[in-house]
């Protein structure tokens, strides 16, 4: 992919493939850095990546990456009042 590209604007997604031993850790910051630009609703654009790069082997760090990339974030629990203020 050339960088410009609408899903992958500055090719980093693209680039993590083609690196070799890339880590898991590697995948997380390219990853966040992918996120943190990337305009619109993150979740359809990783489908679209993950599609795109269907043909890479399934335990490639950046494709287990992009596959928690789609998990819902679980809502914080929060404590609030005495509960939150008091050590136990």
């Amino acid at each position: 992919m050339k960088k410009g590209d609408p899903l992958d604007p500055k090719g980093l997604i693209a680039d993590a493939y083609r690196i070799e031993g890339i880590t898991s850790a590697e995948c997380r910051s390219i990853f966040l850095d992918w996120a943190l630009s990337y305009a619109d609703t993150p979740q359809p654009a990783i489908e679209a990546l993950l599609t795109r790069h269907a043909s890479q082997p399934g335990d490639h760090p950046m494709t287990q990456t992009l596959q928690q990339g789609l998990d819902t974030p679980q809502a914080p629990k929060r404590r609030g009042g005495r509960a939150a203020r008091v050590l136990q």
